[in-house]
């Protein structure tokens, strides 16, 4: 984990080419305390990173982020209103890559889609 102590996986099922995730984010870690004061938010760089981090554990393989090709954030997500996250990963390996289909939410909010491309590097 890269940055420790930000969040933990509460939930993991692998089901074929899908995986689906409950990740509790800790309100009280340092990095909200700059971003941002008095009105925490995650920042986005930190959902991409969970993303890798849920790929890598899920495939079992290194992973280096070589294309995004499509990053949408539709709503705020403020550790101290929605501190569990759901996320649902379609993945699909292709060569020395692996190919990413993301949704997260929380309650009923769609809060972030994204599509990567990840290089294998072990």
């Amino acid at each position: 984990m890269l940055i420790e102590g930000l969040y933990s996986v509460e939930n993991l099922v692998e089901e074929e080419a899908t995986v689906n995730a409950t990740i509790k984010i800790y309100k009280e870690h340092d990095i909200f305390k700059g971003h941002f004061p008095g009105n925490p938010v995650m920042p986005g760089v930190c959902m991409i990173q969970i993303i890798k981090e849920l790929t890598e554990k899920a495939t079992g393989k290194q992973l280096f982020l070589s294309v995004s090709s499509n990053i949408k954030f539709m709503a705020i997500i403020n550790p101290e209103k929605n501190d569990t996250l759901n996320l649902t990963l379609a993945i699909t390996e292709v060569e020395d890559t692996i190919k990413v289909k993301n949704t997260t939410s929380f309650e009923e909010t769609l809060a972030l889609k994204l599509s990567a491309t990840f290089k294998i590097i072990s």
